[in-house]
């Protein structure tokens, strides 16, 4: 399936969740085999060709994409996680939401000095989430150079967040509009 072809799997929500949003939803994507497994291998195509080592994704939606790529590829997979998911001591980065702040953490073990991380997720919007993701992995010392994504929100300004950070930005689908 090409581009165009997956874009037409995606559902639109208007309103939600609050008035003149328009949702994205995947999981109409995610329910269609084939859409899927196109998307997957869009995905790692563009994964390998960065050179990645291992993928990281982050909790939820992005251990959907980002572990079929691992598997795709043969790399490790990182879960990026919310806070206390982990029975672990881990590392962690707290960022801003639109309304307070969040956190994501993972296992520093998870990543070796050096390594090659692509962060794989299944949309970019404003790109606080994102921007953590990449903050957190470095942190941990991977080096992480390449962000994949589904779908982007480009009017949103997450992509541009995310190459403010030296970050390679790459989606398969854009829409418009918030």
């Amino acid at each position: 399936m090409t581009p165009d072809e997956i874009k037409q799997l995606i559902r639109t929500v208007p309103d939600f969740p609050k008035p003149g949003i328009q949702f994205r939803d995947i999981t109409t994507l995610i329910g269609h085999g084939p859409g899927l497994a196109a998307t997957v291998e869009h995905l790692s195509q563009r994964a390998a060709d960065t050179g990645a080592e291992a993928v990281a994704g982050m909790e939820a939606r992005g251990f959907i994409f980002g572990a079929a790529v691992s598997v795709r590829l043969g790399l490790p997979f990182i879960p990026v996680r919310k806070p206390g998911k982990l029975p672990i001591e881990t590392i962690g980065v707290d960022y801003a939401l639109e309304y307070g702040t969040d956190r994501l953490e993972m296992d520093p073990a998870a990543v070796s000095d050096g390594q090659r991380v692509v962060i794989v997720d299944d949309l970019i919007a404003t790109g606080g989430t994102a921007e953590a993701a990449v903050k957190l992995i470095r942190s941990a010392g991977a080096l992480v150079e390449d962000a994949l994504f589904v779908i982007d929100l480009p009017d949103l300004g997450g992509s541009e967040l995310l190459r403010g950070s030296k970050v390679n930005v790459s989606s398969l689908l854009e829409f418009a509009g918030d």
